[in-house]
């Protein structure tokens, strides 16, 4: 029995190291083959550049490159900007109303005219108004008269203090009286506050009006600025003294100019906050609510890796590009990770996985694999 035992444990032990020499001789085997299939490949691409040179049907039936143009990258500017729409505004367009109620009985301008500072525009009965002063005028003489002559008599300490302060006050209560007079007949005639363009008249010769009503509208073009909302998503982006650019589609003008005045107030409407951006003097043929687009700039960086943003692509594991690289003497594409930044008018900002001096395949990129030889046509 033992002797049995003994036979059993004896045969397999020597299974078992049969075993493990087998799987090691298949690994030295299978080595071996890999070494012999990379001599022969070595071989194949060897007979295949001889064969090449020597029968160029051959060589173009070999050739799998793809063709491709190339652009090596330099850091250069990169600036991102925002698109607003906005309005030409004056901070001299008013809608003008008189003072004092009465009817018009004189207009003297019509829409249109260019007036001054201080002129005449519209003028209102005040007729009473007149008499008014004519009254007080023959009162104050009277009273003038009488209190000189009771001041006279007070210097020489003749009459009573109070004779001499009841004439007094009668001649100053009369010129304060003239004086009121005098404004309110002023107020008859509505004169123009600055000069500039009368934009219309809107009442008529015999019309009565009161405070408040509008009569005419008068506009300047000496302090006109563009106007616009921008979304408070930009609220920290943008600071008084930034640079814009103004394009007015209606007159095909451009300009470059800076904002002037920035609100931090949200309206709560439209989730926006409101701009001003200084017009020069130069942009004199511009009207209040003539239309513009303003850009405005919201990110840039002065030396920044810069690339087409079409030739920037997608898969399951993020953007990619295909860069060109020397690969045993022959040029392949290779496919490099990036992390793009900001996108503006079909350029995208390369934030990492590029650098200076890369070469990107700008043409041909949607043909290329990683690792495919190409032509490099320019």
């Amino acid at each position: 029995m033992k002797n049995t035992l003994f036979l059993a444990i004896s045969i397999l032990l020597l299974a078992s190291c049969g075993g493990e020499t087998d799987v090691e001789s298949k690994k030295a085997k299978l080595e071996t083959l890999k070494q012999e299939i990379q001599q022969k490949e070595v071989e194949v691409r060897e007979l295949e550049k001889e064969i090449a040179q020597l029968d160029p049907k051959f060589a173009k039936q070999m050739d799998k490159s793809v063709l491709v143009e190339t652009k090596t990258l330099e850091a250069a500017p990169f600036v991102h900007k925002i698109q607003v729409q906005g309005e030409v505004a004056s901070r001299k367009n008013i809608d003008m109303s008189t003072e004092t109620p009465g009817r018009v009985i004189q207009v003297n301008v019509e829409s249109g005219d260019v007036v001054k500072k201080g002129q005449t525009l519209i003028q209102l009965d005040a007729q009473s108004t007149r008499n008014t002063i004519d009254e007080l005028k023959t009162s104050l003489e009277l009273a003038t008269t009488k209190f000189e002559k009771q001041k006279n008599l007070w210097d020489q300490e003749i009459g009573t203090e109070v004779q001499y302060l009841e004439v007094k006050n009668r001649k100053e209560s009369l010129e304060r009286q003239l004086e009121s007079a005098q404004t309110q007949l002023s107020k008859a005639y509505i004169r123009a506050p600055f000069s500039g363009i009368v934009n219309e008249v809107i009442t008529k010769v015999g019309e009565y009006v009161s405070p408040g009503m509008p009569v005419l509208s008068l506009v300047s073009q000496e302090e006109m600025y563009l106007k616009a909302d921008v979304s408070e998503e930009y609220i920290n982006d943008f600071k008084v003294g930034d640079p814009v650019e103004v394009y007015l589609p209606s007159t095909k003008d451009t300009l470059s100019t800076k904002i002037s005045a920035l609100s931090y107030v949200i309206n709560q409407a439209n989730r926006t906050f409101q701009i001003e951006v200084k017009l020069t003097d130069k942009m004199n043929s511009l009207k209040p609510n003539q239309f513009a687009r303003i850009d405005l700039i919201n990110y840039q960086n002065p030396e920044a890796i810069v690339v087409n943003s079409e030739v920037v692509q997608e898969d399951s594991e993020g953007e990619f590009v295909f860069t060109v690289i020397n690969k045993e003497g022959v040029k392949v594409a290779n496919k490099v990770r990036v992390e793009p930044g900001e996108t503006y008018s079909n350029e995208t900002e390369i934030i990492s996985g590029l650098k200076s001096g890369d070469v990107i395949i700008s043409e041909g990129y949607r043909e290329a694999v990683n690792g495919i030889t190409v032509k490099v046509t320019k």
